[in-house]
């Protein structure tokens, strides 16, 4: 397995953590008051582009030959730190 394969297995992998975190909050929504249940939802919506973006950013390194995912890993990775310190941030408050 190539280091391409072994990166894009590392990020669907996290992104498949994040969503099933995101279900875990959207439960924890559900049984909240409706204050809180308000926020949290907010949370999540701020959360999709985020999530929409590293999503197609690994969809470009997929799609990408063998010398221009390189290229992409760096904008890939910006991407995932932005996501990540947004979901720290909200797993702080509500989890």
């Amino acid at each position: 397995m190539g280091m391409k394969e072994v990166y894009q297995e590392k990020i669907e992998a996290q992104l498949k953590e994040w969503s099933a975190k995101i279900n875990e909050l959207k439960a924890k929504a559900d049984q909240a008051s409706a204050d809180a249940k308000s926020k949290i939802y907010q949370e999540i919506e701020d959360l999709k582009p985020k999530m929409e973006a590293a999503q197609k950013k690994l969809n470009d390194i997929k799609a990408a030959g063998a010398e221009k995912w390189e290229n992409l890993k760096t904008a890939s990775e910006k991407t995932m730190e932005e996501l990540k310190s947004r979901w720290k941030i909200v797993k702080n408050k509500y989890l």
